[in-house]
Parts: structure tokens; C-alpha cells; sequence
């Protein structure tokens, strides 16, 4: 029997190739878990971001918000960091506050797909933010800011589990802040594995449960 793959076949597009099809900077982590694939999306879609702790991943968030500290600048913190709400708000807010919320919605397939994204100068002691609405996003090319984009993606995996991964891309808009970002990434990339590593167990743990609970 053949068992090679046939020579028409193509990969579906990435909801996050549309966003960000060219970047310089990228990390992806991936986790299999036991629940259907639709459970996993809801749960990767209801995560709220605050509620991720492990001793490393509070270390991280916590050293981010020492230049602040420093400054004896109050750290903004939103009482959540929902990744639904940039979705299940975004048609009725309209402009919204940087400092308060920088992401944004880029896109969303339904029980497969969901991407966000941002706009700031990361380097910076205290990150300085630029409001990009979701329509604005894949053409701002302003020089001297990073363009983040991030993606939950769900497959199925099995008859009984899926495969979770969440990448999280950056490209910069002209040489200058590309190479700002390149001194600032090198310092952090352990620190955003840990964040992306501690998200993805976030999730597994609720998927896993709402499972358990069916």
C-alpha cells in the first residue's frame, strides 16, 4: 500500500501567517492533552492570564515589574487578562487604552484557531505601548516598535486527546528596533518558555478537568 503523501496536498494556512507572515524572532511549545479538541479550545479561550503561577512563572512576571518598582510607579495590573475578552469586546469598545490593554484580536477559528497581538517598544525599563486596532495591525509598519503575535492552535491527536501548541512571533518595523529587540530577546527567551510552558499547563489543567467533569 502507498503510504506517501500525495503530491497536491497542501497545510492549511495559519490564522497567524495572516497576521505576522514574516518575523524574525518566534517561540512555540506544544503540550498533548487528554480531553476532545473543542474542550481544549474552550479552555485555551477562557484562560485567564493572571491566574497562571508556578515559582518560576511568578519570578518572571515579577521581574517585570521591577523598573517601576525602582521608579516607585504603581504596577498596573487589570483585575484579568482573559483571552476571550479581546474577542467578546472588541466589536463594542471600539479605541481602547494602551496602557490598560495593549492586545488585541487578530483572528479566530472556532475550535481550532485563536490569535493576538500587540504593538510596544519591549525593551524600554517601563514598556511603552502602541494601540494598533486589529485592522490597522497587519499594515502598521511605523519604524521603531515590535509587532507581537501570539496563537493557541488545537489539533486532534488520537481518538481521545489534541495536541495544543502556542507560538508566539515578533518582527520589528525597521533595523534599529530590530536590533533593540535583539539584545532584549536574548536576555529573555528563557523567561517567555516559561511563560508559554506555565500557559500551556494552565490549560491542560482546565481542559483536563471540564473533561473529568462530562
Amino acid at each position: 500500500m502507498d503510504t506517501q503523501p500525495s503530491a497536491t496536498a497542501t497545510a492549511e494556512p495559519l490564522l497567524l501567517d495572516a497576521a505576522l507572515p514574516e518575523f524574525r524572532y518566534s517561540r512555540l511549545e506544544c503540550a498533548v492533552i487528554a480531553a476532545a479538541p473543542d474542550v481544549v479550545y474552550r479552555a485555551a479561550r477562557d484562560l485567564d492570564m493572571l491566574s497562571i503561577h508556578s515559582p518560576l512563572f511568578d519570578v518572571v512576571m515579577w521581574a517585570r515589574g521591577v523598573p517601576d518598582r525602582v521608579r516607585r510607579r504603581p504596577v498596573a495590573t487589570p483585575p484579568s487578562m482573559r483571552v476571550s475578552d479581546l474577542f467578546d469586546t472588541a466589536a463594542t469598545d471600539g479605541q481602547g487604552d494602551a496602557e490598560v490593554q495593549p492586545w488585541v484580536a487578530l483572528g479566530e477559528r472556532a475550535g481550532r484557531e485563536i490569535v493576538f497581538g500587540a504593538v510596544g517598544k519591549v525593551w524600554k525599563p517601563t514598556i511603552e505601548w502602541r494601540r494598533v486596532e486589529p485592522g490597522d495591525y497587519v499594515g502598521f509598519e511605523e519604524p521603531g516598535w515590535a509587532k507581537m503575535a501570539a496563537a493557541f492552535v488545537v489539533h486532534p491527536y488520537g481518538a481521545r486527546r489534541s495536541l495544543l501548541t502556542y507560538e508566539a512571533r515578533t518582527a520589528c518595523t525597521d533595523p534599529a528596533s530590530t536590533a533593540r529587540f535583539g539584545r532584549y530577546w536574548t536576555l529573555v527567551a528563557p523567561g517567555v518558555g516559561i511563560v508559554l510552558r506555565g500557559t500551556l499547563r494552565a490549560v491542560e489543567a482546565a481542559a483536563e478537568s471540564r473533561a473529568g467533569s462530562t
